[in-house]
């Protein structure tokens, strides 16, 4: 028997919100102004990718001077002080998570701060602008941004759901619930017995899934749950 529960963290693009990234989608399905299948799938990207490359250079220039907020820093105040395993996967593309002090993320849907090699599949750091004439350090292949466009498979799951069948606590925090397979985590926890845990603004139409919510920013429940777990942890 495990001396302490392991935790399973979910976050999405609420937590970030507090730190000005705005939320993925918008009003009628769109993405910073523009129709989501134009920037964020395989065929978007055929049709136009100096629209794509375009669009993602300046989620990335906008990105850069943002912030971690408490949200970010109190996950990674629990994965460091906590004496049992927490796994923090994120939808999120940002790396406010990195900076705010996590030592280990699961980056689901990519990163916005890496590149990734059409040909060789190959995947590298990349702080600046990308186009068509940016190419593979290693095979010189052209390169696109390091994201997982709708219609293609998240990274990691085999990962992910390694740790999300092991987990006792499983928390979803700024996730609006709406995508797969993500959305489908709460329902495989629950069938674990994990005790399921949302933290949002308000409730969701999945908040009847989870056995605790959470309404309020996360910057001020997270730390809350933060403190509660380790004032807990520390009492054993």
């Amino acid at each position: 028997m495990k001396e302490f529960p392991s935790i399973f963290i979910l976050t999405g693009a609420g937590v970030s919100a507090e730190s000005g990234i705005a939320t993925f989608r918008g009003a009628g399905g769109l993405w910073e102004g523009h129709r989501v299948e134009d920037v964020a799938s395989p065929e978007g990207f055929r049709r136009n990718p100096s629209l794509v490359y375009r669009f993602y250079n300046e989620r990335r220039c906008g990105i850069r001077d943002k912030l971690p907020n408490d949200a970010h820093r109190g996950i990674a105040r629990l994965q460091r002080e906590y004496p049992g395993k927490v796994t923090l996967v994120t939808q999120n593309i940002d790396d406010l998570h990195e900076r705010g002090g996590s030592p280990e993320v699961l980056h689901m849907h990519g990163e916005i701060f890496k590149a990734r090699c059409g040909e060789c599949g190959g995947v590298s750091p990349w702080m600046e602008d990308l186009d068509g004439s940016s190419q593979c350090g290693d095979c010189g292949g052209p390169l696109r941004p390091h994201i997982v466009w709708f219609g293609e498979v998240p990274l990691e799951l085999d990962t992910i759901f390694e740790a999300l069948d092991s987990a006792d606590i499983f928390a979803a925090i700024g996730t609006s619930g709406n995508v797969y397979p993500a959305a489908g985590f709460v329902d495989h926890a629950r069938r674990r017995r994990a005790r399921c845990h949302e933290f949002n603004l308000e409730e969701t139409a999945s908040s009847a899934l989870f056995h605790e919510v959470h309404a309020g920013p996360a910057g001020r429940t997270v730390t809350d749950w933060v403190d509660k777990l380790l004032q807990e942890a520390g009492s054993r």
